[in-house]
């Protein structure tokens, strides 16, 4: 019942504000930041559900055998949670129309080696972008 109020109340501020002229946001975003893990295998993955259904890329991220799923899979539960409260928006309708990954800080450390010298290593970083689209304005 409460989910019919919303869609009509909904429904009124889209007419609304296009009487008035102004644009209704439809998109949400969830930014990580400083995800340890390079930036080259989180876009493998990002590549595989960019331009998919919410729901759809949940089961994508669940069977998918990489170690960035993890990451994306909570920012993009993240993203959707902000929809949902923020915007009221309705998870089914929600599309992920840009998903972005940059590089971040490089941690370098020094290993100790035999001899008394030492190794660099680089622990890289990324940030990830997620920006979800609602639809359902637009069928």
């Amino acid at each position: 019942m409460t989910n019919m109020l919303r869609n009509k109340n909904k429904d009124l501020e889209v007419c609304k504000r296009e009487k008035e002229g102004i644009k209704l946001k439809t998109e949400v975003y969830a930014l990580s930041q400083s995800i340890s893990m390079s930036a080259h295998k989180a876009r493998r993955v990002l590549d595989q559900i960019r331009g998919r259904s919410y729901q759809e890329t949940l089961m994508i991220l669940e069977l998918m055998p990489y170690r960035a799923c993890y990451p994306i899979f909570k920012l993009i539960y993240s993203a959707a949670a902000n929809a949902k409260h923020n915007m009221g928006l309705n998870e089914e309708y929600l599309v992920i129309i840009k998903a972005t990954v940059n590089e971040g800080t490089t941690v370098k450390k020094l290993k100790p080696r035999a001899r008394g010298r030492s190794y660099p290593i680089k622990r890289p970083t990324c940030h990830i972008t997620i920006v979800l689209k609602d639809i359902s304005l637009y069928e």
